[in-house]
């Protein structure tokens, strides 16, 4: 099996905690990540929603043309607006999605990046409390975590669900044993148990 690529997409004001948990979480899978700045000056550090800075790979134009398995775009309102703003992210979203690829939004990403730019717009979606009204009501979602797997998007709540939001997506990019894999070692909430999901 290739190892899973993931694309983490950063901007001034992205949510850390969604931000540093997909990184951290598919690191711990042995996964293939990029993390990406979407600054508009190109600035690989990102200061994050609560002032954490975070040291992109690569200015985002510059990775743009690659492949990836799944595309991750965290929340944090500042954050998610300007990843909603930029032309190349919303076309990386769009060919991911053509190319039958994986895409994976949390917080208020759902609303700010995918809805607001009609991205996906037969797909189910979670979102923030604060901003589940923005998707349209047929398709919204409360849980946690949603997959939608006929559309091939995770979305989820927030910086609380972020840990879920990441094994998620292990576990549809590698399988419930690589999820257990990681988890285990993690000390993860009791409820989540990844060797018995789908079994």
């Amino acid at each position: 099996m290739t190892t899973p690529s993931v694309l983490v997409c950063l901007a001034p004001g992205t949510e850390e905690i969604e931000a540093v948990a997909v990184m951290d979480i598919m690191v711990r899978a042995g996964f293939n990540v990029t993390t990406a700045s979407a600054a508009e000056d190109g600035d690989l550090t990102v200061t994050c929603s609560r002032g954490v800075k975070i040291l992109a790979d690569a200015p985002l134009v510059k990775v743009a043309d690659e492949e990836y398995d799944c595309i991750v775009v965290p929340g944090g309102v500042e954050g998610a607006t300007c990843l909603g703003e930029s032309a190349l992210v919303l076309e990386m979203l769009r060919q991911q999605h053509c190319d039958q690829k994986w895409v994976a939004a949390i917080c208020a990403a759902p609303a700010l990046v995918l809805e607001k730019n009609g991205l996906l717009p037969d797909a189910h979606k979670a979102c923030h409390p604060a901003f589940i009204e923005q998707i349209n009501e047929e398709k919204r979602n409360t849980k946690r975590v949603f997959t939608d797997h006929d559309h091939k998007l995770i979305t989820s709540q927030g910086p609380g669900t972020a840990l879920e939001f990441a094994v998620e997506i292990v576990l549809v990019l590698a399988g419930k044993e690589k999820a257990k894999e990681v988890t285990d070692p993690m000390v993860m909430i009791p409820s989540l148990h990844y060797d018995k999901k789908f079994a």
